[in-house]
């Protein structure tokens, strides 16, 4: 918001420097982007550029010549965001806000409320993002739970930055490997045994606490009609009745992270419509899918987007290998109109990022169109110890008992918190602790606190303002600019977050914004001339209060893409304001 249109004003001033002949620049489309930055020493002004001395290069001047032309042309008049500019150090360019500037940023915070932060810069440009795609042998992890978060928060920053995003879940059911059946084999004994049986599960078998819920829901539904049904005969109709049961468990365990698909897309489906053998056709046309030694491969390595080596596309027994299945997806992805698609993929699927994108350059789409997110591994800890509560899985830990455990909110902010390519400690201790040292709890503190300054100013008789009309040149202090700032900031973090495909920026911008509302807030309790309600100064408390709802809307957005509540009340009290 502020930096924004601070850089509308420096490319104007360098547009002016070019079109006046006072710079020889290039045109502007060639030149690097402009950075406004918060200068670390607050008495160097408001904000700061280094654009000077990145141009300086261009035009092969020096940084100081070419600052002071840029503060020449700089324009100070009515509705400019500036009082001052000055050139300093090297040639950074320093800025000093007008009067009454940061007033009318938090009016606008205020006024647009629950759609601060909201832009178009996506201009409608259609995006799927691809996120969990568990297999439908097991129920969904915790390191699923990861991806669910990271997933859901970037589709939600593409969508407050003007994408028109679609949130979609593949379903690996076409694949009829000796995991698979043995997948059904396990859910077929454990159907016998609620009959009464004495079928054992396979050594190999899935013995997780799930698959006697799917084998449970089977015979609910259908009742005893396969219980006299040879193994032979009970594998494949259990492959589809497994695999359906799973998908409903993975579903609802989702749903339960309040995380909800537009689409559930069917592999099976895919092949059963003829669209890997269509593509594998087209492969083989575009002279890029080649058969030897009774196998089809795609020849990769003459692509040059970093496959290490040709793979295999149809085994010599026939059967297709799962690139085949995903280039099939992908294209079908591309024929529904999408312009961009995202994937967000384990640690485990890192080698299949090269091979998926020299597929499609194969097929002759722009592979750069594909987004690949690979996330780390999370490890849970308790005492410090890592943990493991894999009661219904067998073997890990199922997302729905970290919830039971942490509860939704403290499990998305964690996972949230880390750049995916970092692996995740995930505290168990710290996630149930109702004290500061939780971020969580850190970060709807500060919203509770603002809740609880409007509850106090009521039962003192006091309204919330208007912010058109309140006085907000009385915020002077420093604690009351850092803040106003730092709400700016929000619409520059969101289309950042969702630029880069990084929605760790908003837990990070939200543990900010929080700090340095705590700390605000705190100065109140031990000095009274600093707390929001001022009974003998009406303009300053409506001007404060203002404050508080610019904090209290930009925490509540920021939450909402989060995916996190925004609690009104917490257990601590504070019994000043």
């Amino acid at each position: 918001m502020i930096k924004e249109q601070l850089t509308q004003v420096v490319a104007d001033a360098v547009a002016a420097c070019r079109e006046q002949g006072v710079l020889p620049l290039p045109p502007e489309d060639t030149l690097p982007p402009i950075e406004i930055d918060v200068p670390r020493n607050a008495g160097f002004g408001d904000y700061a550029t280094n654009v000077a001395l990145v141009l300086a290069k261009v035009v092969r001047k020096p940084p100081r010549q070419v600052a002071e032309s840029i503060v020449g042309k700089l324009r100070f008049a009515y509705g400019s965001p500036l009082q001052s500019a000055e050139v300093a150090g090297a040639g950074f360019i320093n800025f000093r806000l007008a009067p009454g500037f940061l007033g009318d940023a938090l009016r606008q915070i205020v006024r647009e409320g629950d759609a601060f932060g909201r832009s178009d810069v996506g201009k409608g440009q259609r995006v799927l993002v691809e996120f969990v795609s568990a297999n439908p042998n097991g129920p969904v992890t915790v390191a699923h739970g990861r991806g669910g978060a990271i997933g859901d928060a970037l589709a939600a920053l593409l969508d407050w930055t003007g994408h028109r995003v679609a949130r979609e879940f593949y379903i690996n059911d076409a694949t009829n490997s000796t995991q698979m059946k043995t997948f059904a084999r396990s859910v077929f004994a454990r159907y016998r045994q609620l009959l009464g049986g004495d079928d054992t599960v396979p050594e190999d078998g899935y013995p997780g606490e799930y698959v006697i819920d799917i084998a449970r829901d089977i015979l609910e539904r259908d009742g005893e009609k396969y219980k006299d049904l040879s193994l032979d005969e009970a594998v494949p109709l259990f492959l589809d009745l497994a695999t359906q049961g799973m998908q409903e468990q993975q579903e609802a365990a989702l749903r339960g992270f309040g995380i909800v698909y537009d689409n559930w897309y069917s592999e099976k489906a895919l092949h059963e419509k003829g669209a890997v053998e269509a593509v594998l056709e087209e492969l083989k046309a575009r002279g890029h899918a080649e058969e030897e030694n009774g196998a089809l491969w795609l020849r990769s390595t003459r692509l040059d987007l970093g496959d290490d080596k040709d793979r295999v596309l149809v085994r010599a027994d026939g059967s297709a290998t799962y690139i085949a299945g995903d280039l099939a997806y992908h294209k079908d992805k591309f024929s529904r109109g999408f312009d961009r698609l995202i994937n967000i993929w384990g640690a485990d699927h890192h080698g299949y990022v090269a091979r998926t994108k020299a597929g499609l350059a194969a097929l002759g789409f722009d592979p750069a169109r594909l987004f690949i997110l690979i996330y780390q591994l999370v490890r849970l800890l308790k005492n410090g110890q890592e943990v493991r509560m894999g009661k219904r899985a067998g073997n890990y830990v199922t997302l729905e008992e970290l919830l039971d455990e942490a509860g939704q909110d403290a499990a998305r902010f964690f996972f949230l918190m880390r750049s995916p390519d970092s692996p995740l400690d995930f505290d168990l201790d710290l996630a149930k602790k109702q004290e500061k040292e939780n971020p969580v709890y850190y970060a709807q503190y500060a919203h509770a606190r603002c809740c609880s300054v409007f509850e106090k100013a009521g039962a003192a008789g006091i309204a919330l303002p208007d912010a058109e009309t309140a006085d907000l040149a009385l915020l002077t202090h420093e604690g009351e600019i850092a803040l106003i700032k730092k709400l700016a900031d929000f619409p520059e973090e969101v289309q950042e977050a969702a630029a880069d495909c990084a929605p760790q920026r908003i837990p990070r911008y939200v543990l900010d914004l929080a700090a340095l509302f705590h700390g605000y807030y705190d100065l109140g309790n031990r000095d009274s001339a600093l707390r929001f309600v001022q009974p003998d100064n009406p303009a300053l408390t409506a001007a404060r209060l203002s404050l508080a709802m610019g904090v209290r809307a930009v925490l509540a957005n920021a939450f909402r893409l989060l995916g996190i509540s925004a609690p009104e009340r917490m257990t601590r009290e504070d019994t000043d304001v």
